[in-house]
C-alpha cells in the first residue's frame, strides 16, 4: 500500500502575531511586521531593521522555568508545536512512541542564548580566557541545534526518529520533506515537522552587515522588504517559526482528522558553486522543481500558484524567476506567485516552515497571499507576482521552493488531496 504523508496540524509564531490566525490575517490583509530592531540597539549597524515578533513565553502557555531555561528560538518551537497538537485534535499518549518522531529544522541553532552566555563568561567580551563559573548550567543546549529536536520530542513523548535539520535558509522546507519521507516509508505514523530561528541579534546582524545582503532602508523599515521590485536592495532580518502534524493519509482519515493537504512531492539539490552566489539560469532549482513534480506525479501546468523564497535581494529574484520559468515554460506566466516575505521578513532556517503554513492555509482558504511593497516592475522578473494585494483563486497544487546559502534549492509540492 502507498503511503502518504498529509499535514493535520499548523503552529505558527510569526512577526505580527502569534498563533496561525494572527499569521494568516496579516498575509492576507498584505501587512508588513518589519520595523526598526528593539530587541539590542542596533544604532551602530547598516541594517537596523527586522520583523520582529511580539513574543513572551510565559504568556504562550511555557513555564516560568522554560522561559529562563531555554533559548529563545526553542520556546518558539515548543509554543507551535503545542498549538499544531491541539489543531491537530492529536492526543501524543494515546500513540506508540515509537511511531512518532521529530523533525526540526534551523540555521543558527541557539544564537541568542550563545551569544548572551559568551558575554556572561567573558565580561562583556573583554576577558579572552573565559570564566565558566559564570556559565548557565544550559550552556552546553545552546551549543548544538539538536537540543531543538530533543525538547520537542521531550514536550510529546516521541521515542521515533527525531532529528535536527540544518541547510541554511532551506533548513524549514527540508525538515517537512524528510519528515514526510519517514511517513512514506514506513519509519513512523505521525511526525511533529517544522523550523525554528531568532537570529535576530548583533552578531548576525554583522553577518550580514559584511556581505551587505539586507537592506538599509532604515528609515522606511515598513517598505524595506520588497522582493522582485526594481528598487529592491536585501532582504530584512526575521525570526519566528511554525510546526505541523504530519501524518500517514489512512490513518489520518480513521481518526477524523482535518486534513490540510498533502506533502506530494520534495527535492532538494546543491549547486556546488558558491557559499552566496547564484548562476543567473537558476538550473539547479529548477532540477529541484522537476524532480519534485515527478515525485508527485504531476505535469508543471496543474501548479495553481507559487510561494517563492522571494528575499528580495537582486540575484536571488532573477535566479528564482527564471528558474520558474524553466521548470514551467509558459506556464510560468499564467500561474500567480508571491513572497511573504514582504511582510514577515527572512527567518533564515524557519522561513521554509512559515511558507508552507502558508501554502497549507492558501490551499485551506483558496486565497494566494499578496507580496507586499511591489511597486515597481523589475524587466528581470516579469512574471506574476499578486502585487499588494490577495487574491481568491482556485487552487489544488501549491510549489513552494526555497533557495539558501552554501548553494542549497529545495522545491516542495502540496495538493488539497493526497495523488
Amino acid at each position: 500500500m502507498t503511503r502518504t504523508a498529509v499535514i493535520t496540524g499548523i503552529g505558527v509564531v510569526a512577526p505580527g502575531g502569534i498563533g496561525t490566525k494572527a499569521f494568516w490575517a496579516l498575509l492576507t490583509e498584505g501587512r508588513t511586521a518589519t520595523r526598526p530592531i528593539s530587541a539590542f540597539d542596533a544604532s551602530r549597524f547598516r541594517s537596523r531593521i527586522a520583523a520582529e515578533c511580539d513574543f513572551e513565553g510565559e504568556l504562550n502557555g511555557l513555564t516560568a522555568e522554560e522561559s529562563g531555561r531555554l533559548d529563545r528560538a526553542a520556546q518558539f518551537a515548543l509554543v507551535c508545536a503545542d498549538e499544531a497538537v491541539v489543531d491537530g485534535g492529536l492526543d501524543p499518549g494515546a500513540l506508540d512512541p515509537y511511531r512518532l518522531g521529530v523533525t526540526i529544522g534551523s540555521a543558527v541553532g541557539a544564537t541568542i542564548g550563545l551569544e548572551n552566555e559568551y558575554l556572561t563568561v567573558s565580561a562583556g567580551a573583554r576577558d579572552w580566557v573565559v570564566d565558566p563559573a559564570k556559565a548557565a548550567p544550559q550552556l552546553y543546549e545552546y551549543l548544538v541545534p539538536s537540543s531543538f529536536a530533543a525538547e520537542v520530542a521531550w514536550r510529546c513523548g516521541a521515542q521515533g526518529p527525531v532529528a535536527t535539520i540544518s541547510t541554511g535558509c532551506t533548513s524549514g522546507l527540508d525538515a517537512i520533506g524528510h519528515a514526510a519521507g519517514l511517513i512514506e516509508s514506513g519509519e513512523a505514523d505521525v511526525m511533529l515537522a517544522g523550523a525554528t530561528d531568532a537570529p535576530i541579534s548583533p552578531i548576525t546582524v554583522a553577518c550580514f552587515d559584511a556581505i551587505k545582503a539586507t537592506s538599509p532602508d532604515n528609515d522606511d523599515a515598513a517598505r524595506a522588504s520588497r522582493p522582485f521590485d526594481r528598487t529592491r536592495n536585501g532582504f530584512v532580518l526575521g525570526e519566528g517559526a511554525a510546526v505541523f502534524v504530519v501524518e500517514e493519509a489512512e490513518s489520518a482519515r480513521r481518526r477524523g482528522a482535518h486534513v490540510y493537504c498533502a506533502v506530494s512531492g520534495f527535492a532538494t539539490r546543491a549547486n556546488a558553486y558558491h557559499m552566496t552566489g547564484l548562476k543567473p539560469d537558476g538550473r539547479e532549482l529548477a532540477e529541484a522543481i522537476d524532480v519534485a513534480l515527478r515525485r508527485a506525479s504531476l505535469p508543471g501546468d496543474r501548479v495553481g500558484y507559487v510561494n517563492a523564497h522571494g528575499s528580495g535581494t537582486k540575484q536571488n529574484d532573477r535566479h528564482e524567476t527564471a528558474a520558474v520559468k524553466r521548470s514551467l515554460g509558459a506556464h510560468a506566466y499564467r500561474v500567480p506567485v508571491s513572497s511573504i516575505k514582504s511582510m514577515i521578513g527572512h527567518s533564515l532556517g524557519a522561513i521554509g516552515s512559515l511558507e508552507v503554513a502558508a501554502c497549507a492555509l492558501a490551499l485551506e482558504h483558496q486565497v494566494v497571499p499578496p507580496t507586499a511593497n511591489l511597486h515597481e516592475r523589475d524587466p528581470e522578473c516579469d512574471l506574476d507576482y499578486v502585487p499588494n494585494v490577495a487574491r481568491e483563486t482556485g487552487l489544488d497544487t501549491v510549489l513552494t521552493v526555497g533557495s539558501g546559502f552554501g548553494g542549497f534549492q529545495t522545491a516542495v509540492v502540496l495538493t488539497r488531496e493526497p495523488v
